[in-house]
């Protein structure tokens, strides 16, 4: 293949090496869950302890959706003809056959699992028995002095536009300008990049409290982006409202995002922000969000391929110069490992 045509088919189903949201913390309960991220097929189940195992969603045997069978607490069994795969990918049972080679091997990969803040996090490792690396997210999210609600949606677009999306603060004034939030500033302004110790803000340069004025993208065990929002005091307590999103690829053509939505508040002040945002606040944001899909969704799957930037993109463009090295990077790692393997 085409090293370009590699490079971009790599991207387009996300990059390696990185956790990556793939459900919130209800979709899992009692029977095996079926999902795919990544272009990959993924059965997830809670154990007796109610920790979640997440294994490739294929039966050993015959290779059937091991999601459509039963859990049985430290191993999912297949439907097709029973047979039982614990977490760690290692066949535990062939109850068919009374000695089955199979029985003991690892014939599954595995993916770690963290689960916080509502969500359901795996990684996704370029070598699959790497151990994998923290997952540290912003303050918004792990601070107790925040309170947040985590709002997940799916849109038929691939991930890459999700991003580049939150990457354009300016389209803010003009996209979302009916918005109860977004209805103010200036819709011409200079843009620049200054770096963090994660990433990098891409920021409106002297208009900073008034609408969507600034993205920061961060890279700490996940790829994630963070802005704020100015809000009116008949909003509710809290000040600012914060915005922590990630987007994951369920494949080139579809991606899930995960937005939590965040302001700092506690005691009484914390009740009366979650009681606002639940009963009033929340269908707001929800209809932002559909003016992203809708235009997105709307855009051709090459889009990318007949721009004209201009320098409200320069944020877009260094985090794709970032994310299409890494590509570049790890395409190489895998060059290298299998040169490796076919000398072995």
């Amino acid at each position: 293949m085409n090293q370009q045509l590699a490079v971009e088919r790599h991207l387009d189903l996300g990059l390696k090496d990185l956790w990556y949201p793939v459900v919130a913390s209800w979709e899992v309960g009692n029977s095996p869950v079926g999902i795919t991220r990544l272009g990959e097929n993924i059965v997830l189940w809670r154990d007796a302890e109610g920790k979640v195992n997440a294994l490739e969603d294929r039966c050993p045997h015959r290779g059937a959706r091991l999601s459509l069978g039963w859990n049985l607490g430290d191993r999912v069994a297949c439907w097709y003809h029973g047979v039982e795969v614990k977490g760690d990918g290692v066949v535990a049972e062939v109850p068919a056959v009374s000695a089955c080679p199979m029985t003991g091997s690892k014939c599954l990969r595995s993916y770690p699992v963290i689960e916080k803040h509502g969500a359901i996090f795996l990684w996704f490792g370029l070598d699959p028995d790497a151990e994998p690396a923290d997952l540290v997210l912003p303050e918004q999210l792990e601070s107790e002095e925040w309170s947040s609600f985590l709002c997940q949606a799916d849109w038929a677009v691939n991930y890459r536009y999700a991003i580049d999306n939150v990457m354009d603060p300016m389209h803010g004034s003009y996209l979302h300008c009916t918005s109860h939030s977004m209805a103010e500033g200036d819709k011409s302004a200079d843009m620049r990049a200054r770096n963090t110790e994660h990433g990098f803000i891409f920021e409106k340069v002297g208009q900073t409290g008034v609408n969507f004025d600034w993205v920061e993208f961060g890279s700490s065990g996940a790829f994630w982006l963070r802005l704020s929002i100015p809000y009116r005091q008949q909003f509710g307590p809290g000040g600012e409202f914060w915005i922590v999103g990630l987007a994951t690829p369920v494949d080139e053509h579809h991606t899930r995002v995960f937005f939590w939505r965040a302001r700092k508040v506690d005691g009484w002040q914390r009740d009366v922000w979650r009681f606002l945002y639940r009963n009033h606040l929340e269908q707001l944001h929800w209809d932002v969000l559909e003016q992203d899909r809708i235009i997105l969704e709307q855009m051709a799957p090459d889009a990318r391929d007949h721009e004209f930037l201009y320098q409200h993109d320069v944020g877009l463009s260094r985090l794709r110069r970032l994310m299409k090295k890494t590509a570049e990077q790890q395409l190489a790692r895998l060059a290298a490992r299998q040169e490796v393997e076919n000398h072995a």
